[in-house]
């Protein structure tokens, strides 16, 4: 089956979901954090999801493609960091916080996967 959407991806669909579970948490975060923490969580978790549906779209460009891909990847590590402030600021537990770092391994592994094979996504 040919993908002729980036909806369509797992990586998609896993980076999407993401986001909106961290949208969901950083619900709960400090009013005073709103134009900070909060605001650049949010943004980074999107970013993977938007670099990654722009990245499909430059797919017939290998180093255009690679590039996206290695940006959504650096958005995922930003939205790792981000995550790790608010645990050290007691906003999120523990647990919540290895959970999503496993989800993000996971997704990293996914992207990494895309950039070392572009000739594969190409149409």
């Amino acid at each position: 089956m040919k993908i002729r959407s980036h909806k369509e991806l797992n990586v998609f669909k896993s980076s999407f979901d993401l986001a909106l579970q961290i949208h969901q948490l950083s619900k709960k975060f400090p009013q005073e954090e709103r134009y900070s923490l909060t605001d650049q969580v949010r943004r980074s978790s999107r970013s993977v999801s938007t670099n990654i549906a722009e990245a499909f779209r430059k797919r017939r460009y290998p180093k255009s493609f690679i590039a996206k891909l290695s940006d959504s990847e650096g958005e995922a590590a930003e939205t790792l960091v981000w995550l790790s402030f608010a645990l050290a600021f007691g906003y999120l537990e523990e647990n919540k916080i290895q959970e999503l770092d496993a989800q993000y391994e996971q997704l990293e592994r996914q992207i990494i996967t895309m950039i070392q094979s572009p000739e594969k996504w190409s149409t």
